[in-house]
């Protein structure tokens, strides 16, 4: 999948427990934002600056927390763990890797490392970089200097490569028990099981048999694929499509709503611009064409042969 900094990613059977979100693969963190929920994952957790967890955070793999983050539980990993300048822990810190820990950070209950311990100086490494220079400056040595400004320039903004499924929140956004906000896209894969309502600024797309266990509100389109279950309302300020075999427990409210006809709704359907019912051979007449116009059918023709 594409990494997209404006997308909510939540990927394939994802769930959402009472107090802990588990997933798969690595989970990224923006900056700024608030998670009423731990995290547990077979990958590397990514945590972003001023962020706030206030779960436990457990990673089969690396984690990394960035300055000013506060974590409200405890904080296990299978690998190395890096925490940032005032980064603060409630619980305690386990690992079998390395740990480097920057200024005045606080872990309450204490920590469990196998592997080497780093705790770096509360000087900031751009104050030894700048006597360096000055020091070449006196000496006349412009051109390490420019050397070294060069390569200075050249890893600044150097990201770390991601694993290709991914549990992706972007900045600012509000991870909820009752309600979370966010002002992008949302994501959510197959078989995912989500609790709490989402207010969102941007299109929604939900594969097939995943779960939501609240209300969705969305400036963009909302997409529902087959099987998939709202156990609430839907309210977009764009268009709905209602895939087959779906279930909507509350009211669905758009500038049009597409709905297969083997979809169910349990509440009143609003619609500005009107309601197609969709039917399946429809559908995948539609698809057809989409698949024709790509010469998908002639690549599964031709593994069909080979079967």
């Amino acid at each position: 999948m594409t990494f997209d900094r404006k997308t909510l990613v939540i990927p394939d059977n994802t769930k959402f427990e009472e107090h802990t979100i588990v997933t798969n693969g690595d989970v990224v963190v923006g900056d700024r934002c608030l998670i009423n929920f731990g995290i547990k994952t077979d990958g590397r957790i990514f945590i972003g600056e001023h962020a706030i967890i206030d779960g436990d955070m457990e990673a089969a793999k690396d984690v990394r927390v960035d300055i000013f983050s506060n974590i409200g539980g405890n904080v296990k990993s299978g690998g190395n763990v890096y925490f940032g300048e005032k980064v603060k822990v409630k619980g305690k810190l386990s690992l079998n890797g390395d740990l480097d820990v920057g200024d005045s950070v606080e872990i309450e209950k204490g920590f469990e490392a196998k592997g080497w311990i780093n705790i770096r100086s509360p000087i900031p490494v751009v104050i030894y970089v700048f006597i360096y220079l000055l020091q070449l400056l006196k000496m006349g040595h412009s051109e390490e200097i420019d050397r070294i400004l060069e390569e200075i320039e050249e890893n600044e903004g150097n990201t770390i490569p991601i694993s290709e499924t991914f549990f992706f929140i972007p900045n600012n956004s509000i991870i909820g028990i009752q309600k979370s906000k966010v002002d992008y896209n949302l994501r959510v894969g197959k078989k995912a099981r989500l609790l709490g309502n989402y207010d969102l600024k941007g299109n929604v797309f939900i594969e097939d048999d995943s779960v939501i266990h609240g209300t969705l509100k969305s400036t963009g389109d909302i997409f529902c694929g087959k099987r998939t279950i709202i156990q609430g309302n839907i309210d977009s300020n764009c268009d709905v499509k209602i895939e087959e075999k779906a279930h909507i427990a509350g009211n669905i409210s758009g500038d049009k709503i597409y709905l297969s006809k083997t979809a169910s709704v349990n509440g009143e359907l609003f619609a500005k611009k009107g309601i197609s019912f969709m039917t399946p051979s429809k559908v995948e007449v539609e698809e057809k064409i989409k698949r024709y116009e790509t010469n998908v059918d002639v690549v599964d023709e031709v593994e069909d042969m080979l079967e």
